[in-house]
């Protein structure tokens, strides 16, 4: 997904505007989550953890996105 979305799906006490922008998250930055709820950010030669989601967050990815694992 992108750095857009994933600022959608995200809850109080996760992340903030600011602690995305650190991480060097846009709008446009290729995001993923894994099964265990951390953020991973596409950066050139690899995989980027930045941070996790709290519960449930399988459930609020798939309704703002329709996409299910992999």
């Amino acid at each position: 997904m992108t750095g857009e979305t994933l600022s959608r799906v995200i809850t109080d006490g996760e992340f903030s505007d600011t602690d995305l922008t650190e991480a060097g998250v846009l709008k446009s930055t290729i995001v993923r989550v894994n099964e265990h709820g951390d953020v991973e950010v596409r950066r050139p030669r690899k995989w980027d953890v930045i941070g996790g989601l709290l519960g449930n967050f399988e459930e609020r990815i798939k309704n703002e996105t329709g996409f299910d694992w992999a």
